[in-house]
């Protein structure tokens, strides 16, 4: 793979930030108990931050997905944009909170066929939705609705693509450094 750019910006200290920045940091804070350096690198762009967050808000609260399903949809993106912090990040909540079974992270993380069928049609059409563009076929599309999913799914499904192509682009060009939370759950692309 070829060498990655790099920003030089600092991540933003929550104390120091600008008001804005520094309600959505410090709301973080509150509720992880830290705050993430992927947070603190996206908070150079207050726009990105709040874009990110109010996103990422909207495909937790209102997707209609399980925890488990939000976080397959959130590792299958991760997992092609070949982001390596927020697959770490994205398995450790998919294990210490969202109760994703074992067997199916670690076919998330090896890019295997998952074992169960409803969440394998899910991660598949999440995948083909990120390689096509949002471009899938009818029978792609017919597939997904047949494995007992909705149309609202496809469009929280692309809100999820929206919010993960935030960070993982942003990650990728901060090579964000992993949280010691995160750091049992590194993953290689």
């Amino acid at each position: 793979m070829a060498e990655i750019a790099r920003l030089t910006l600092d991540g933003v200290d929550a104390d120091a930030a600008e008001p804005n920045v520094k309600a959505l940091l410090d709301g973080t804070r509150k509720s992880l108990g830290f705050v993430p350096n992927m947070y603190t690198n996206m908070a150079n762009s207050s726009g990105l931050l709040d874009t990110y967050m109010v996103g990422y808000k909207h495909f937790r609260a209102e997707s209609h997905l399980a925890p488990a399903e939000q976080e397959v949809v959130l590792l299958t993106i991760s997992h092609e944009n070949r982001c390596r912090y927020c697959m770490a990040a994205h398995s450790m909540v998919g294990e210490k909170m969202s109760n994703v079974p074992a067997a199916v992270l670690s076919a998330l993380r090896a890019g295997k066929i998952l074992p169960d069928a409803r969440l394998q049609a899910l991660s598949l059409f999440t995948r083909l939705m990120v390689k096509g563009r949002g471009n899938p076929s009818p029978e792609e599309l017919q597939a997904f609705l047949a494995a007992g999913f909705s149309e609202r799914h496809v469009l929280e499904i692309i809100l999820a693509i929206a919010v993960k192509t935030i960070s993982n682009y942003a990650n990728h060009l901060f090579h964000t450094e992993l949280d010691a939370a995160f750091s049992g759950y590194r993953w290689d692309a």
